[in-house]
């Protein structure tokens, strides 16, 4: 009774283990949903922007109140000894007494605020803290652009393999048929040889084709759970199919749709870096400036021939001190002239990239245009394409079958076939593919995550 009680219990808790496995299924949507929070580089984007938040309070901080303590304890095992006239203690003159000065023990306590009055490079570093805050967003929003982008080539990618592996299958069922009825009129004499033996020459290519699609589909899934965020040996199951998905992502609409410069990612990037070297020759300027600075202490010390620091005996002696100081840079034989100097040159070659990256991505615009233009016509071409090759692969089957036509006719429509096929296929990817590559030019959809959804999530 107890071995049966126990075997249940485990076959329970497997049941329960079993259950609470992650069973994975998505739409094109809601895998792009998921893997913009779960994707890896995705996660690592965004901690970026918290590293941004953090070092913009890190230089920040640099210029309020900074509060310091020190203690210390010194115990003079050998006092120093200082020699002196001998004539002050009633002495012969021209000799010298030994005499040690001081306590054996003493403790001190100080705590010392400091304040930054005036930095100029304090100014220029706040300023810069800002502008690495916007460039960490911008860099996280193309980031996230391209983590869409990726998921759904991969996405298309297993629909793609998957539709290869079934077409492939269907056409070596479909060969072996027509192999065994080629095979059985070659064996009662009403056909040649060389008619079975082209069937098989294009069984074995179809067999070999399967093959590596099979490889190809196992690869595409890994692919695809690497874009998730998920481990590459995770089942997941996609509900789309891709048929249905290129007729969706076919928007001629799309194809007039306007440019706004300045939302486009690389734009905003190619701008925070030009803010950069902007700072970067400001930061160097403000080092010709004043810096201004103020201190405050309070200390207290102790001194005994014994360690009673902590008695109610013992005397502390308080002190305190207030400061000021105000360092003026006068002369730095050239040092903070060439350092501008060359700052000022890196600003102008950051301007000089600004420009060539806003007309690459005019270019880069009228490519992807063009490209998902040539696609959508592509597909609708592989369709025709498909429907002849299929008419023409059924008459020189029949004829064959017939015996009015030579089996190296029949493979070379098959051949046709099958190579339309797998245009047909593709280029519903390409469809997909272009149409995400354009989206991404145009910045649509808007993927950004500011610096206040950061600190939420935290």
């Amino acid at each position: 009774m107890l071995k049966k009680l126990v075997i249940i219990g485990l076959l329970l808790f497997q049941s329960v283990m079993i259950s609470q496995e992650k069973n994975y299924t998505f739409t094109l949507q809601e895998a792009i949903n998921f893997a913009l929070d779960s994707n890896y580089t995705s996660i690592n984007a965004r901690r970026d922007i918290a590293i941004a938040l953090k070092q913009k309070w890190e230089t920040t901080a640099t210029g309020l109140p900074q509060i310091d303590a020190n203690v210390s304890y010194n115990n003079n095992l050998k006092q120093p000894v200082t020699l002196i006239p001998a004539e002050f203690s009633g002495g012969a003159p021209g000799t010298f007494v030994p005499v040690t000065f001081g306590t054996k023990q003493n403790a001190n306590a100080v705590a010392t605020l400091n304040q930054l009055i005036f930095d100029g490079s304090y100014l220029v570093g706040l300023q810069a803290a800002k502008a690495f805050l916007r460039f960490s967003e911008n860099s996280n929003e193309k980031t996230r652009l391209e983590v869409r982008k990726g998921v759904v080539n991969a996405y298309g990618s297993v629909l793609l393999a998957e539709e290869l592996v079934a077409i492939f299958e269907k056409n070596k069922k479909n060969l072996e048929d027509n192999l065994f009825e080629t095979r059985k009129i070659f064996e009662n004499g009403l056909t040649e040889e060389e008619s079975v033996e082209q069937l098989e020459i294009t069984l074995l290519d179809i067999d070999t084709q399967l093959n590596n699609a099979k490889r190809t589909q196992a690869i595409a899934k890994q692919m695809f759970n690497l874009a998730l965020g998920i481990d590459v040996e995770t089942p997941v199951l996609l509900t789309e199919e891709l048929n249905d998905l290129a007729q969706q992502n076919i928007s001629l609409e799309l194809l007039d749709s306007s440019l706004n410069m300045e939302s486009n990612v690389d734009y905003k990037i190619a701008y925070n870096l030009t803010e950069q070297r902007l700072f970067e020759m400001k930061l160097e300027k403000s080092k010709a400036l004043p810096r201004l600075s103020a201190f405050v202490n309070y200390g207290t010390s102790a001194n005994g021939q014994e360690f009673n620091f902590f008695s109610d005996d013992q005397v502390w002696f308080q002190s305190s001190l207030l400061g000021i100081s105000l360092n003026i840079p006068i002369f730095s034989s050239g040092q903070r002239s060439a350092a501008t100097q060359r700052t000022k040159i890196a600003l102008e070659q950051a301007e000089t990239d600004f420009e060539q990256t806003k007309q690459q991505i005019r270019l880069d615009l009228t490519t992807a245009r063009s490209n998902y233009q040539f696609a959508i016509d592509t597909y609708e071409n592989s369709k025709k394409n498909l429907e002849l090759a299929e008419r023409i692969e059924s008459k020189n089957l029949t004829k064959f079958t017939e015996g009015l036509s030579e089996s190296f006719d029949l493979r070379q429509a098959q051949t046709q076939l099958y190579s339309a096929q797998q245009q047909y296929f593709q280029s519903m990817l390409d469809v997909i593919n272009e149409k995400a590559n354009l989206e991404t030019v145009l910045n649509i959809p808007q993927l950004r995550i500011s610096s206040e959804t950061i600190k939420e999530m935290d």
